[in-house]
């Protein structure tokens, strides 16, 4: 997919945020952890971030968990969240690395069908500096029927469109997380709840 950037400024893709909070301490300490031989290139550390957000944070839906996390720092803090919130975490491990990251959506049946209704889904777009282009990533996390992975040469995204079904892949990459899903996460406190009733259907 050709996404189109929001802005024209790379620079507006590694700000810091309320919610992409990379100086956070813990996330600090993450990223040296996850970097200590300081002898990665660019794809290598991309790759890294993403598969730690992938495997390591549970997706809140899939452990049957009431918690509602939206800063990266407490994504990483409670190592859970909705997609929301990983994408959040993924953007904070890039952004302090200076490799930028935006957010993308897709409109998707919740389950199986349009008979259960729709939500958004978010994913990460990231920069690739080398090839000076934007790739989708989608740190969701797989699980059977899931199978998400970082390539730099095909999309393999958690979820492939069903035009079909009424579903669509937007195709801005955005600065900032889109305020429906953030406000999403700030007025609920019932995870499972919000995940079936109270998800933005359309950006």
């Amino acid at each position: 997919m050709q996404l189109i950037a929001e802005s024209p400024y790379l620079s507006h893709y590694v700000e810091e945020s309320e919610e992409v909070d990379y100086h956070h301490p813990e996330i600090e300490r993450l990223v040296s952890k996850l970097h200590a031989n300081g002898d990665e290139d660019e794809y290598s550390r991309i790759r890294t971030a993403y598969e730690f957000v992938r495997d390591e944070v549970s997706h809140s839906w899939d452990i049957q968990s009431s918690r509602i996390t939206r800063k990266a720092s407490e994504v990483l803090f409670h190592r859970e969240g909705i997609c929301y919130a990983k994408s959040n975490l993924l953007a904070a491990l890039l952004r302090l690395q200076g490799i930028p990251a935006g957010f993308c959506y897709q409109k998707l049946t919740i389950g199986d069908t349009p008979e259960t209704g729709y939500c958004i889904h978010a994913l990460n777009g990231v920069y690739l500096t080398a090839q000076q282009r934007w790739i989708r990533l989608d740190a969701r996390g797989n699980k059977a029927g899931v199978h998400a992975a970082f390539s730099i040469t095909e999309e393999k995204l958690a979820f492939p469109v069903r035009a079909e079904y009424g579903e669509e892949d937007y195709p801005f990459l955005f600065a900032v997380p889109n305020r429906k899903t953030m406000d999403a996460l700030k007025r609920n406190t019932d995870c499972l709840r919000m995940y079936l009733y109270d998800l933005p259907v359309e950006l």
